[in-house]
């Protein structure tokens, strides 16, 4: 193979999908003893070592990582990073969680200074938790969007953000009218959408905060920038529903109000998706909307348990999300645990294979990124992550006793957390490595 100074290798056992392995024969490739090449921040080649190793040209640097799983980074398409302070802030419910603490604390991003502190803080610590991709949401200056896209530049990251659209229903030291936010949505499409790795969602809160109006001129951005993305929140809590209802009483549900202005194309993701009924699903499917799924905040605001096994029916295309602050970890793999027991509880049993999957190429798909992120394909983006299934005492233990693929990625996600997250690889290079006695990232 032909190599140069920005080619490497590394060699461990290789996990990356091709399709849901819920609805597809063949949906992984796992190579236990597989090498994954990567030139100019892209992959080049990836598969079994035997048949990719000898090709390797003397020179080539490889990073031993045997024992290891190397696997596309986790992908987030759900998260608050102005809630980076308050995670973990108890309420009664979602809408009193917002007036008492995620609206304060939004306050502060006004301030360029804090907010890229903030900024710098969230992204390492998605970083260290191995998720290379997020759908994030900024708050409603546009200042909090500029210095998370100066952070995520900085480090060449493949990151998606909006800032927030709010007219109406919230404090007044975060309003803004409706030509405001649309007019700021749209400078900040026009100065970092595609450059580089930044792209732009346009982001109404949720159906509550927005007037008609608001609502109105998100759609007609929608249309005029049909590669950016759409990003808010839908049918998350039963008290809001019966809210929104109040509002658009001429919608049929929830979901179609989003529908009337438009909101509702590919690269359209809606958080929770809780509530919804046939009639939605069948709609998320038909426009190609994706869904985010976020059980640690469902759980932790006492919001409901997603339905599975409708959502598969209609054919949604779902994703996973861990919606920090009101999610509670930064970890996909903690995230992955609670997906799993959501559900259990409405009778769903997921694969491990599955779960990965959501938080890989799933999230790829859903955000239209395929072949870009979330893969090994040939060309994709080289951001990946080194898993040690011996990360913890217990891991370990367990681990060493699975006997298939399935069992030891169920340990995974039940047992892991940031802890298994050896390292971090961002568009080829290496941005986070947990520093501990046993195996660290380092060329053979």
């Amino acid at each position: 193979m032909e190599h140069g100074p920005d080619i490497f290798a590394v060699r461990g056992s290789l996990l990356d999908f091709r399709g849901d392995p819920a609805s597809s024969e063949n949906a992984h490739r796992w190579e236990e003893d597989g090498l994954l090449v990567v030139a100019d921040g892209k992959v080049r080649a990836a598969g079994a070592y035997a048949a990719l190793g000898p090709a390797l040209e003397p020179g080539v640097r490889t990073i031993d990582c045997r024992g290891r799983i190397i696997t596309p980074g986790f992908i987030d398409t759900h998260i608050h990073y102005p809630q980076t302070d308050m995670i973990a802030s108890p309420a009664e419910g979602l809408l009193p969680w917002l007036d008492t603490w995620t609206f304060p604390a939004e306050r502060q991003f006004s301030d360029s200074v804090h907010a890229r502190a903030t900024a710098s803080f969230f992204l390492d610590e998605l970083l260290r938790c191995g998720t290379t991709t997020a759908m994030v949401y900024c708050s409603v200056h546009p200042e909090s969007a500029e210095a998370f896209f100066q952070e995520s530049a900085a480090r060449g990251m493949r990151m998606v953000a909006g800032k927030v659209l709010m007219d109406r229903h919230c404090p007044e030291f975060l309003r803004e009218s409706a030509e405001q936010g649309a007019l700021a949505s749209e400078a900040l499409i026009r100065k970092w959408h595609k450059r580089g790795r930044q792209m732009v969602a346009i982001t109404p809160r949720f159906a509550a905060t927005s007037t008609p109006a608001q609502l109105q001129l998100a759609g007609e951005l929608a249309r005029a920038f049909p590669d950016t993305f759409v990003q808010t929140h839908v049918a998350e809590n039963t008290d809001e529903i019966a809210w929104i209802k109040s509002l658009y009483p001429e919608a049929r549900s929830y979901l179609d109000v989003y529908e009337r202005y438009g909101l509702m194309r590919p690269r359209a993701m809606y958080a929770h998706c809780i509530w919804l009924d046939d009639t939605d699903r069948a709609r998320m499917a038909a426009t190609g909307s994706a869904a985010a799924l976020c059980p640690t905040s469902n759980l932790f605001l006492g919001s409901g348990l997603f339905d599975m096994r409708s959502a598969d029916r209609a054919g949604m295309t779902l994703t996973l999300a861990t919606d920090v602050g009101g999610g509670t970890s930064f970890s996909m793999l903690e995230t992955m645990n609670e997906m799993y027991k959501v559900a259990r509880m409405t009778g769903v049993h997921l694969s491990a294979l599955r779960l990965f999957y959501l938080a890989t190429l799933g999230g790829a798909r859903g955000m239209g990124l395929e072949g870009t992120i979330g893969s090994f394909v040939a060309g994709a983006e080289a951001d990946f992550i080194v898993l040690d299934p011996c990360a913890t005492p217990l891991l370990a233990r367990r681990t060493q006793r699975a006997q298939s693929l399935e069992e030891l990625l169920f340990a995974l996600a039940i047992l892991g957390d940031d802890r298994v997250v050896e390292a971090t690889f961002v568009a080829g290079k290496i941005l986070h490595e947990r520093k501990h006695s046993g195996h660290n990232a380092t060329p053979e």
